[in-house]
C-alpha cells in the first residue's frame, strides 16, 4: 500500500435494492399508522407515504444478506435548485421485533465519513438488538455513499517504490482527476453534512413525522448533533458513541490523540512483568522502528493473509504511522501492537503488513470516497492551521497537510454560521467514549456533557473507538432509549470491561 492511500485512510476519522418509479402506478398495500402492527409475514406495507417492499441488504465479502423492508426515496441533489438534478437515497427499515412497534423510529447514523448505514448494519445490529425489541430501525445511508447517489475516486495506484516522502502535487493531481470523473454525474459541493440532515428530515416528514431516536457512531455523532440543533423537535433522544464535538475541526488533534492513546495503551505492558520483560518499553520500541524506517525502508515479500498471494510492500514511517493508528482503534488489535513492534525490530515485516492488507483493506471504501473530501473540504479544511508541534509525533504533520492541499482542488459547499456552535440541549442524551479511543478520547465526550442538561457520559475501560457493542452496552442503550432517565442506569456492569492484554507471542497473553 503507497503512503497516499494510507494517509487518504488517516484522513477518515472508526459499514438494496431500489424499486423503479413505475412501483407507484401499481396497487399498493394498506396504510399502517406509526402504530398500527406490521403483519408478521407481510412483503409489503406502507408508513406515513413511504411504501416499503422486502429487499435483502448485502454484506460485504461474504455471500449472506440481511432480510430488510425498502422503500424508493428522491431528494433534489441541490434544494436551492430543485428542479435540476434529483438523486436516489437508499432507505431501509429493520422491522420491529414487536407486534405493534413503539412509535419513536431508532435512525442508525453511520460512521466515516463514508460509511454507509445500509452497509454497516450487519457490524451493528448486535449492538441495537435491545433496541429493536420494541423499535423499528432506520437505515439510510447519506447521500454521496452506499447506494446513495455514490461519489467516489479511483483507486490511486500502487507504486510503493516511489513514495518514501509526501508528494503533495500528486496528491493534488490524484483529486483532480477524481473531480473530473465525479462531476459527470455530481456536484462535490452538495454533499455535505447539512444537506444529509435535510435528507434525514424529508424522510421523516413521508414517514409521518414520528420522532427519532438518534444512534450516532463516529462521524455520525456530528450527523446527530447537527439533525438536533436544526430540527429538535423531531428528537425523542440521542446516543453519541465516540463523539466529535460540534466545535471540533476533523484533523487538528488526530496526531495528538494517537500519542495519548498509544502511552495509555502501552503501559498496560510495561506495568505487567511478562511484557515488560518481553518487550521493554513498547512505545520507545515503536520510536525506534519509525526512525528506522525513515531512513531506511523495507521491501519484503511476504503471503497475503487473506488470498495466500504472493505479496510485495514497502514500509516505511508513513505506512507505520498509518498501521499503527488502525491497530489503535480497538483492545484486540492494539494487543498486537508490542509484539508486531518487536518483530519489525528484528527485521521480520510480516506481522506489520500482513495486518496492513487486513485493516486497510476494510476501509478502502473511506479512502476512495469522495464524500468524504466533499465534508472535510465545506466544514473543516479552512479552520485547520498548521500544528509544528506535532512534528515530533508518529503522525506528524502530514494529516494537515494533505486535507488542505486536497481542499485547495476540491468545490466547497457552505456550512451554516453556528454549525461549529457547542451542543447545547435538554433532550436526553447517552455518550459512550471507549478510556483509549485513539480519535475521539473520552475529553470529546466530557466536552459535549457541559452543553447538556439531561445527559450522561459512560467510558468503557481499556476500550478504543466504537464502543456501542461492547460489553453491557446494549443493554444499557435499551434501558435508555425505554426510559429516557439516563441518570438512572446502572453502569456497574463496565466494570468488567478492560484492555486485552498484550500478545506476548502469536500464540496469546501470557497466562
Amino acid at each position: 500500500m503507497n503512503h497516499r492511500n494510507l494517509l487518504r485512510i488517516l484522513v477518515t476519522v472508526a459499514v438494496i435494492g431500489y424499486f423503479a418509479s413505475t412501483y407507484f402506478n401499481k396497487p399498493g398495500p394498506a396504510a399502517h399508522t406509526l402504530a398500527a402492527p406490521i403483519p408478521a409475514h407481510a412483503s409489503a406495507f406502507m408508513i406515513g407515504s413511504l411504501q416499503f417492499q422486502t429487499c435483502e441488504l448485502a454484506q460485504k465479502q461474504t455471500g449472506a444478506t440481511t432480510a430488510a423492508f425498502c422503500a424508493p426515496f428522491s431528494v433534489p441533489e441541490n434544494r436551492d435548485a430543485p428542479a435540476l438534478r434529483k438523486i436516489d437515497l437508499k432507505l431501509a427499515l429493520i422491522r420491529s421485533d414487536a407486534e405493534a412497534a413503539d412509535t419513536d423510529i431508532v435512525v442508525f447514523l453511520a460512521g466515516g465519513p463514508g460509511q454507509a448505514a445500509t452497509e454497516a448494519w450487519p457490524q451493528i445490529s448486535g449492538a441495537l438488538a435491545p433496541l429493536r425489541k420494541h423499535h423499528h430501525i432506520l437505515l439510510l445511508d447519506q447521500r454521496g455513499t452506499g447506494a446513495s447517489h455514490p461519489i467516489a475516486c479511483a483507486p490511486t495506484k500502487n507504486t510503493d517504490a516511489d513514495e518514501d516522502r509526501i508528494d503533495l502535487d500528486a496528491m493534488r493531481s490524484h483529486v483532480r482527476q477524481c473531480l473530473a470523473d465525479v462531476e459527470k454525474n455530481a456536484d462535490p459541493r452538495a454533499y455535505t453534512t447539512t444537506a444529509a440532515v435535510e435528507d434525514l428530515e424529508a424522510v421523516r416528514q413521508a414517514l409521518g413525522a414520528p420522532q427519532f431516536d438518534l444512534v450516532g457512531v463516529s462521524y455520525g455523532t456530528r450527523m446527530a448533533q447537527q439533525y438536533l440543533v436544526r430540527h429538535a423537535d423531531a428528537v425523542r433522544s440521542v446516543v453519541l458513541d465516540s463523539v466529535a464535538p460540534n466545535e471540533l475541526v476533523l484533523g487538528e488533534d488526530f496526531a495528538v490523540n494517537l500519542e495519548d492513546a498509544l502511552r495509555l495503551q502501552f503501559v498496560q505492558c510495561t506495568q505487567s512483568p511478562q511484557c515488560a520483560k518481553a518487550f521493554g518499553d513498547p512505545y520507545v520500541s515503536l520510536q525506534r522502528l519509525r526512525d528506522t524506517l525513515r531512513t531506511r525502508p523495507q521491501d519484503f515479500d511476504f503471503r497475503d493473509p487473506v488470498t495466500f498471494a504472493a505479496a510485495h510492500r514497502r514500509l516505511n514511517n508513513y505506512t507505520l504511522a498509518g498501521l499503527v493508528r488502525i491497530f489503535a482503534y480497538t483492545p484486540e488489535t492494539a494487543a498486537l501492537l508490542p509484539l508486531s513492534i518487536a518483530a519489525g525490530l528484528q527485521d521480520d515485516y510480516t506481522p506489520l503488513a500482513g495486518q496492513t492488507l487486513l485493516l486497510a483493506g476494510d476501509l478502502s471504501e473511506l479512502r476512495d470516497s469522495g464524500m468524504q473530501l466533499s465534508v472535510f473540504c465545506a466544514e473543516d479544511a479552512d479552520l485547520l492551521t498548521p500544528r509544528p508541534q506535532d512534528a515530533g509525533t508518529l503522525l506528524g504533520t502530514s494529516m494537515i497537510d494533505v486535507m488542505k492541499a486536497e481542499c485547495e482542488i476540491w468545490p466547497h459547499g457552505m456550512r451554516p454560521a453556528d454549525f461549529h456552535a457547542p451542543l447545547k440541549t435538554d433532550k436526553p442524551v447517552l455518550i459512550l467514549e471507549g478510556e483509549f479511543d485513539p480519535v475521539t478520547p473520552p475529553r470529546y465526550g466530557r466536552q459535549v456533557l457541559k452543553g447538556l442538561t439531561n445527559g450522561r457520559l459512560l467510558i468503557a475501560k481499556g476500550q478504543g473507538h466504537n464502543v456501542i457493542g461492547r460489553g453491557c452496552m446494549p443493554k444499557m442503550i435499551g434501558e435508555f432509549v425505554d426510559k429516557l432517565k439516563p441518570e438512572q442506569i446502572d453502569a456497574t456492569c463496565l466494570d468488567r470491561l478492560g484492555p486485552t492484554p498484550a500478545f506476548i507471542d502469536f500464540s496469546g497473553p501470557s497466562p
